[in-house]
Order: structure tokens, then C-alpha cells, then sequence
């Protein structure tokens, strides 16, 4: 095969590379060990969210050296680099979790930094754990050089007395513990087995969901995402991927000419049909902010309505991602989709072919049993919906995989808590009444600041019997691990007097999946009175920082929280400098 041939005048990497001024330059590249020939080829950033944070990132950085080994193999020069990455299982029910999603922001920030001052021609992103996966995607689309995204990889599943469990399964029984029906050593040992290997939690929450987006967007290889973090076969993929954005630079393909507003729409029917986590009404329209595409949370909610709900898996279901990837993956699933004419399959990918191109070779079936015929659904609505009325103007979110039923509706009386704590500490003390609609406000993206997620409170509810026997809403986040009815990204926010900040204790709340609806039983003139007594937000412990700076820049949640204007105000693109 002849060798790709790369003009390095028009690339970024000529401003260090190119010439007898850069000189200086290259004599940094030299005391690195690069060859002259590595100095003229081009440069690709290698960036992981590798730490010792948590199992989900921990393999990242074996990951990238197989990369590197693809990047090489195409005649292009890695530069490995690294960012952060907030874990939200160790950041859960604490106040580490204002972090998490300010986290999402800094790993865009950090990895367009880097690009940037160093004028690499390309990026290979590889992430492992929920904010670090639509964090990574976004820098790409914002920069906008040709671009391939790795999912480190899924956790295999703990086993316990016959049957996989997962580290949600330890969140429940902390309340279960609590409610006296789980001993401590049943916790113990319950703890000690869940999380048996490295990669991140299994279930359809975050991290699986915004995997499965990245292939279904196209910037991620074919099936990239399936494979569990200690299987072997992921390097594969990596030198794959390394070797694909060497294509990409090759046929000028870049970030944006994948990411499209045909691409976020599979990317959003995907989340819909494996019943993945609420977090992607946030994600997808922050991703989209970076490529001046308007696609927001209505956008998104209309496509989880209109699509079926056929991929089994938990936290609704009862399978995990290594099952998902056993059963054919992201690919089987896209192509079901695909049958019933829900899929743009003209959108590009990483590989430099068409989703179209890329399915006409998939061959396997739906197995029926963790991905169901597309004719056969679970539901045929998805196993995520929105929600709109007079108590949410912006809208909100709730997963409703695993709902059926009268599980669908809710009418109760609010229980009125200031913050995440407060609600925590009722649910302890069983201080709450079964039928009331529990509402944790002041947790928003600026209000909070940091829009928590509130998985601890969720799972203590269901851990004590009570998922089903009331209800939750928040101007806050909650788990891909959540399950209840329990709604999330109310807005506006309880910071900018949105209606959930005026809630009283007794006000008589509406709940409705099946007609998407989110009201409270006030007048618009009883709404306007609370609001003309409004106090204004709750003060905060946070005067300073980087939790400071984010409440200060953050965006409106519909809009995916974002701290920039985003690409429709920009005035250059950075692979054209």
C-alpha cells in the first residue's frame, strides 16, 4: 500500500515544526528522542483521562500506548498527554459531586489548552468514566481537526449468589442495610465482590451511554465500545483507531464533518432504545453547542418519544455492556434501528465511510433477548422521556426504562427539601410519607453549584421499597444507575426563581410520562405572587474557585450547561490557524 502522503503546510503542526525559525522548536522534539523524520510528520494528540481515581480510568493509559502504535504505523507522530477526570462513583452523595460536571468543562478546556499551544494536527481521545466521555467529544468538535474518540471499556460484572451485580446494587443495599433488611456483613461482603475488574460501571448508566453515543455519532470505530476494559482485544481496536485518524488527516475529515445534526439524532435514538441515562439530555446538546448546531433538550426528548425502547439492560433491565457487546453491540443495535427507518445512515464516521457502509456489512441478528427486534420492542416508546408544564418551562428529563403502567403517573403532595443533604437525611430517618413527591431544589448548575447527581438519595429509596411509592424531582442531575420515578434537569433552575424554587410544602404535583407533563396545581397568578416574594438563591459556600467560575459562566441546563458561547460566535477554527 502506498504511504499517505500529509502537506504539513497546511496543518497546525508547521508553526513548531516547519522552517529554519523553529529551530528552537525542534531541538525540545530532539531531547525527546524524535527522529527528524517524526518532526515532519504529523502530529497527533494522545489524550486520556487516565488516573488512580477510580477502576474506570485506570486502564486508559495502557490503552494509549497501543494507539501511539497505530498513529506510528500510519507515519504520524503521537504526543501522549493527559487530563482530569472526576469519578461520579467516588464523588457520589458528597459534596466531591459539585465537581463532576465542572469536570466535563475543564477536560474540554484542558485537551483545547493543549492542542492548541502545542499545534497538534489531530486528536485520539480516550475516555473512561461518565464527564470525561462528552468532555472529550466536545473538545474535538470544537477544535475540529480530524478526530477519533476510545471508551476505555466496561467493568465486568461482581457475582453474588449466582447472579451479576453491579455497583448500583451496592448503592440499594445501603438502604436496605438501613432499613434493617441487609446485615453489615451481607454488605461487606456485597461491597467487596461488585466491581471484580477494572473499566466503568456496567449497567446502561453514563459512561455505557455516552459509549454507545460515541459510535452512533461516528467518532468512535465500529464496536470500539463494546469490549470490557480487561479484555485484551481493546488494544486491537486502539492501534485501529490509531491508524484511522491517519485516514482522517489524509482525506481532511474532521470533527464536524461527523458530528451533524442527522449524527446527533442517531446518537439520541440510541440513548432511547437501550434505556440510557437522563445525562445525555445534557451531553448531547452541549456537543452540539460546539458545533453551532441548535439541538437541545426539547429536540432530544422529541426523538426519545417517537423511538422504541428494545435493548434490555440494567438499571430497567437485566443485563449489563458485556452483554451488549456478546449480543453484537452498538452496530446490531444501530442496525435495528435502521429497519424501522430511524436512522440517518448517510452520517460519516471515523473510519471515513457512512454509517450506511459500515452496517451493510453487519451481518448479526437481534438476539432477542438483550437487543429485541426493533418490531418487537420492550416499549415502543423510549426508555427515556421528557416532561414540560407551568413547574418546568425548559423542561425536564426521567428514564422510564423498567416503568410500566400506573408506574408512569404520579399525583402527590411535595415534600420540600433546600438541598441534596436535607432530602438524605429524611430518607434515613424514613421522616418522609409514601405518595408525597420529594423535591431536592438549589442543586442546579449554578445554584448548587455543580448540578449534583443524587444516586445515594435514589438508591436508599429503592433500597427501602419505596422507588415506586414516591416520587423525586430536582433541578439537579441524577445516575444512569437511577430507577423510580424520579425527575431530573428541572428548569429554570431554583437559582434563576424557576418555578421549583416558589414550591411549598403540600403543593399538589403532576407527574405524567405517557403525556409528558410536569405541573403543580397553581394558578400563573399564585406563581407570580411566590415569585414577587422570592428572596432570591440560596446563598452558597462557594465564593471563590473553580465551583465560583462555573456558577458564575454556566448556561441554561436545556441548553446543556455549557460556560462558552460556543461555535456560533467564534471567528476562527483552530485547524485552520
Amino acid at each position: 500500500m502506498d504511504a499517505p502522503k500529509f502537506d504539513k503546510s497546511k496543518l497546525p503542526s508547521r508553526h513548531v515544526s516547519e522552517g529554519p525559525a523553529r529551530a528552537p522548536h525542534r531541538s525540545y522534539f530532539y531531547a525527546m528522542g524524535m527522529t527528524e523524520a517524526e518532526i515532519h510528520q504529523p502530529f497527533v494528540g494522545v489524550a486520556t483521562c487516565w488516573n488512580e481515581a477510580a477502576p474506570c480510568n485506570i486502564s486508559l493509559n495502557r490503552q494509549a500506548q497501543a494507539v501511539k502504535l497505530g498513529v506510528k504505523q500510519g507515519l504520524g507522530s503521537p504526543r501522549e498527554f493527559t487530563t482530569i477526570t472526576v469519578t461520579d462513583g467516588i464523588a457520589m452523595g458528597h459534596e466531591g459531586m459539585r465537581s463532576s460536571l465542572v469536570s466535563r468543562e475543564a477536560i474540554a478546556d484542558t485537551v483545547e489548552l493543549t492542542m492548541r499551544g502545542h499545534c497538534y494536527d489531530a486528536i485520539v481521545g480516550l475516555a473512561g468514566c461518565d464527564k470525561s466521555l462528552p468532555g472529550m467529544m466536545m473538545a474535538m468538535v470544537r477544535l475540529n481537526t480530524p478526530s477519533v474518540f476510545i471508551y476505555g471499556g466496561s467493568i465486568l460484572p461482581g457475582r453474588i449468589d449466582g447472579r451479576d451485580v453491579t455497583v448500583q446494587d451496592v448503592f440499594e443495599a445501603v438502604g436496605q442495610h438501613q432499613a434493617g433488611n441487609l446485615s453489615t456483613c451481607e454488605l461487606e461482603k456485597l461491597e467487596a465482590v461488585a466491581c471484580p475488574s477494572a473499566g466503568a460501571c456496567g449497567g446502561q448508566f453514563t459512561a455505557n451511554t455516552m459509549a454507545c453515543v460515541s459510535e452512533a455519532i461516528g467518532l468512535a470505530l465500529f464496536n470500539s465500545s463494546g469490549a470490557p476494559a480487561p479484555y485484551e482485544s481493546r488494544d486491537q481496536f486502539c492501534v485501529a483507531s490509531g491508524l484511522a485518524v491517519m485516514k482522517l488527516i489524509e482525506k481532511n475529515i474532521r470533527a464536524r464533518d461527523i458530528v451533524t445534526r442527522e449524527s446527533l439524532i442517531n446518537a439520541a435514538r440510541v440513548v432511547a432504545c437501550t434505556g440510557g441515562s437522563t445525562n445525555a439530555g445534557l451531553h448531547l446538546p452541549a456537543i452540539a453547542h460546539e458545533a453551532g448546531i441548535d439541538f437541545h433538550l426539547d429536540d432530544v426528548c422529541d426523538i426519545f418519544r417517537e423511538t422504541p425502547y428494545f435493548v434490555d439492560l440494567k438499571p430497567g433491565g437485566q443485563y449489563v455492556a458485556k452483554d451488549l457487546y456478546e449480543a453484537g453491540g452498538v452496530p446490531v443495535v444501530l442496525r435495528e434501528l435502521r429497519k424501522a427507518g430511524l436512522i440517518h445512515d448517510d452520517c460519516m464516521t471515523a473510519s471515513g465511510k457512512t454509517i450506511g457502509e459500515e452496517l451493510d456489512v453487519i451481518t448479526r441478528e437481534a438476539d432477542g433477548k438483550v437487543i429485541h427486534s426493533v418490531e418487537n420492542p420492550i416499549s415502543t416508546t423510549g426508555g427515556v422521556v421528557g416532561l414540560k408544564g407551568n413547574l418546568a418551562p425548559d423542561g425536564a428529563i426521567v428514564k422510564i426504562a423498567g416503568m410500566s403502567g400506573n408506574e408512569l403517573q404520579f399525583t402527590g403532595p411535595a415534600r420540600v427539601f433546600e438541598c441534596e443533604e436535607d432530602a438524605f437525611a429524611a430518607v434515613q430517618e424514613r421522616s418522609y410519607r409514601e405518595g408525597e413527591v420529594l423535591v431536592i431544589r438549589n442543586e442546579g448548575p449554578a445554584g448548587g453549584p455543580g448540578m449534583r447527581e443524587m444516586l445515594a438519595t435514589t438508591a436508599a429509596l429503592s433500597g427501602q421499597g419505596m422507588g415506586k411509592k414516591v416520587a423525586l424531582i430536582t433541578d439537579g442531575r441524577f445516575s444512569g444507575a437511577t430507577r423510580g420515578f424520579c425527575v431530573g434537569h428541572v428548569g429554570p433552575e431554583a437559582a434563576h426563581c424557576g418555578p421549583i424554587a416558589l414550591l411549598k410544602d403540600g403543593d399538589m404535583i403532576t407527574l405524567n410520562a405517557l403525556s409528558g407533563e410536569i405541573s403543580v396545581d397553581l394558578t400563573e397568578e399564585e406563581l407570580e405572587a411566590r415569585k414577587a416574594d422570592w428572596t432570591g438563591p440560596r446563598e452558597t459556600i462557594y465564593a471563590s474557585g473553580a465551583l465560583w467560575k462555573y456558577a458564575q459562566l454556566v448556561g441554561r441546563t436545556k441548553f446543556g450547561a455549557t460556560t462558552h458561547p460556543g461555535a456560533k460566535d467564534e471567528k476562527h477554527v483552530y485547524a485552520d490557524l
